[in-house]
């Protein structure tokens, strides 16, 4: 088993093995995520988003820790709750909040929405609302980069619910034996919709306690600390990247809202949020930025400036126009329209 965690701080100033530039942008990353995903809520609440779409709020460590140890090139598979990697990746806040919004600023003009986020510029190949259907279509990527001999990794992020669907099983199994350059990573926040995991599945750890049956390795790692994400993942880029395999990893994590915007989340045990704050990943963050000697201003301006371009996001999507009528047959097949279809 191999278990990750972070190391304790040094003295103050030393940035050890991750260094201060890339601590300051992992922390970036995370405030970035807390803020748009929680512009976005209030922009619910204000109906100017439609339809429901799921939050990371609380999750940001796991998508700011593997996004800081991509290299250009590597590919993301997300779910519908694939906000935080779409941003984590360096899709600009206008982007997003216009996908939600339904404007034509937005990342697919308004026509993808919530839970659909994709640019491949950034090496985001899409967020599927089809539990488990995107793990075998980021091993056909690896496979793609396998054999053509290119040294990108795709990295496939999923819930812990995905774990008792069959293609979980069936792309670990495909992975394990091509062995694709390809990681697995399950964000176990403990539910599965609105059902606890642990209800539900034979094993205490869902995805972790089953990678042996693949051949893999056994590795959970705190899914709050973006340090100890990084770590892990940059093992596991480098593992793929020699050509020795996929590798699965469960990140140990708790969304701070309901599964979506219509869940109210009253399932959940009195006083497990709280206690889950308590470990809040971007208290954490700060924290161990202070430990390391950053001073307090640099973190504050990165929070005030963080705020600014959420704020600038905002106006900008309330003032952009709905998509025209006319693109709305465009995009639909792979020759970019859909007469041949009629």
């Amino acid at each position: 088993m191999a278990t990750v965690n972070d190391r304790a701080p040094g003295p103050a100033g030393l940035n050890d093995d991750i260094g201060e530039q890339k601590r300051l942008e992992m922390y970036r990353t995370q405030v970035v995520i807390r803020e748009a995903e929680q512009r976005a809520y209030d922009l619910f609440l204000q109906n100017l988003v439609k339809g429901t779409s799921h939050l990371s709020l609380g999750q940001e460590a796991v998508a700011a820790g593997f996004a800081g140890a991509m290299q250009t090139g590597d590919l993301s598979f997300c779910t519908y709750r694939g906000h935080a990697h779409t941003l984590a990746r360096g899709v600009s806040v206008e982007k997003v909040l216009g996908e939600l919004m339904q404007r034509d600023n937005g990342l697919m003009r308004g026509k993808g929405g919530s839970m659909h986020l994709t640019s491949a510029e950034h090496g985001v190949m899409g967020s599927y609302a089809i539990i488990g259907a995107h793990l075998p279509i980021a091993c056909g990527a690896a496979w793609r980069a396998q054999y053509k001999g290119t040294k990108d990794v795709a990295t496939c992020f999923f819930g812990d619910g995905t774990t008792n669907i069959g293609a979980f099983h069936e792309a670990l199994n495909f992975a394990a034996i091509w062995k694709l350059p390809v990681v697995f990573v399950c964000e176990n926040n403990l539910y599965m919709e609105y059902t606890p995991i642990g209800d539900v599945t034979a094993v205490p750890h869902p995805a972790a306690d089953r990678a042996s049956a693949y051949g893999l390795e056994r590795i959970i790692v705190d899914g709050n600390d973006a340090d100890a994400v990084y770590r892990t993942a940059q093992a596991a880029y480098a593992k793929a990247r020699a050509g020795d395999g996929p590798s699965l990893i469960e990140c140990l994590t708790y969304r701070h809202s309901g599964h979506s915007r219509a869940d109210p989340a009253k399932y959940r045990p009195e006083g497990e949020l709280d206690r889950w704050k308590l470990r809040d990943p971007i208290k954490i963050y700060k924290e161990r930025l202070l430990q390391f000697g950053v001073p307090e201003k640099t973190i504050t301006d990165i929070d005030t400036d963080v705020r600014k371009i959420v704020d600038d996001a905002t106006e900008a999507c309330k003032a952009a126009p709905n998509p025209p009528a006319e693109i709305i047959t465009t995009d639909v097949y792979a020759d970019g329209g859909w007469a041949w279809r009629n």
